[in-house]
C-alpha cells in the first residue's frame, strides 16, 4: 500500500507545478502558498479538531520538532517552488528536484547510517539518467549550457528544505496521529507565511512592477481547490505514510516519476505530443524504480511465501 501512495503522491505534485505555472500571472507566489495551506487546514479542521484539543499537551511537548517539520515541509517547500516557477525553466526546475533522492540518500546513510544496497544505488543511476533524458529532450549536451538564475536557486532552496523534512520524518512524535500531525504543521506553517503575504504585497506595491490582479472565477478556485486538496492533504498523508513504511531514502526515488507525470499531464492537457526521447526517459525511470524498489519488494514477497 505504501508504494501506491507513494505514486499518488508524485502524480498530485506533478499537478501542482502545472497549475503553479497557470497562476503564475495572476497570484504571487507566497499569497498562492498561503491561500492553498489555509483553505487546506479549514478543509481539515472540521475532522480534527477535538483531537487537536486531546493532543494539545502532546502538541505543546513536542512544539519544537513540529514546528521544524511545518516550516520546512509545508511552509517553505512549497514557497520556494512558487517562488522559483516564476523565473526558471521547466527543464532546470525538474533536474534540480529530481536531486532530492540522492540528497535524502546522502544524508541518511551518512547521518543516520541507513542502509543502502548496491541494487538501491544502480536504480538512482538509472532514473537520474532518465531524468537527465527527459529534461534535455534527448540532448545531453544541453547540460554544459545550463546556467543557474534566480529561480534555481528556489528551486534549489525547496529541494533542500523537503530533503530536510522527508530525514526528520523520523523524529515525529509517535504519539501523535498523522491527521493531527498534518493540521498542526499546516497551522504552523501559516503562522509563518502569514507575515510573509504582508511583506510580499508591501514590496509589490512599492515596487515599479505590476501587481497581479487575483480575479476569482471557476478555473482559479478550481485550480485552488486543487492545490488545497490533492498536493496538499492527500500528498502529504499519503507522503509521511510512505516513508514511515519504508524509510525516506526509498520513498524519496518516487520523485524520480515527477517528470514522467508532469509528461502524461502536459500531453493530456496541454496537447504537447510525446517523443522518442520520452519514451527513452520513462524506460529509464522505471528501470531504476524497478532495481531499487520492486526487487526488493518481490523478494520479500517470495520470502514469506515459501
Amino acid at each position: 500500500m505504501a508504494y501506491l501512495l507513494l505514486v499518488l503522491t508524485v502524480l498530485f505534485w506533478a499537478g501542482n507545478f502545472v497549475l503553479a505555472r497557470s497562476l503564475v500571472d495572476v497570484l504571487p507566489p507566497v499569497t498562492m502558498a498561503s491561500m492553498r495551506w489555509t483553505l487546506a487546514f479549514l478543509i481539515l479542521l472540521p475532522f480534527v479538531y477535538k483531537r487537536l484539543y486531546q493532543n494539545r499537551l502532546e502538541i505543546i511537548k513536542h512544539w519544537k520538532i513540529l514546528t521544524l517539520l511545518g516550516v520546512l515541509g509545508v511552509g517553505f517547500f512549497n514557497t520556494f517552488v512558487y517562488l522559483g516557477v516564476q523565473s526558471t525553466t521547466a527543464i532546470n526546475a525538474t533536474l534540480l528536484q529530481s536531486a532530492i533522492p540522492i540528497m535524502v540518500l546522502a544524508i541518511s546513510s551518512l547521518f543516520f547510517q541507513e542502509k543502502v544496497s548496491a541494487k538501491q544505488c544502480l536504480g538512482i543511476a538509472f532514473s537520474f539518467l532518465g531524468v537527465i533524458v527527459l529534461v534535455t529532450k534527448g540532448q545531453v549536451q544541453n547540460l554544459v549550457t545550463m546556467t543557474l538564475n534566480t529561480g534555481d536557486l528556489w528551486i534549489l532552496a525547496s529541494v533542500t528544505s523537503w530533503t530536510l523534512y522527508s530525514v526528520f520524518l523520523r523524529y515525529k512524535p509517535q504519539s501523535i496521529d498523522g491527521l493531527t500531525f498534518l493540521a498542526i504543521t499546516m497551522l504552523l506553517a501559516n503562522i509563518v507565511l502569514y507575515p510573509l503575504v504582508s511583506i510580499e504585497w508591501y514590496f509589490l506595491l512599492q515596487s515599479n512592477v505590476e501587481v497581479p490582479s487575483i480575479s476569482i472565477n471557476t478555473d482559479t478556485v478550481t485550480a485552488i481547490l486543487y492545490l488545497a486538496v490533492f498536493p496538499s492533504l492527500l500528498s502529504y498523508l499519503f507522503w509521511n505514510r510512505g516513508v514511515a513504511e519504508i524509510g525516506a531514502s526509498k520513498a524519496s526515488l518516487f520523485i524520480y516519476l515527477l517528470p514522467v507525470f508532469g509528461l502524461i499531464l502536459s500531453v493530456v492537457f496541454l496537447a504537447e505530443q510525446p517523443q522518442t526521447f520520452h519514451g527513452i526517459g520513462i524506460l529509464l525511470v522505471f528501470i531504476g524504480i524497478y532495481l531499487a524498489i520492486i526487487t526488493e519488494l518481490l523478494a520479500k514477497f517470495n520470502k514469506s511465501s515459501q
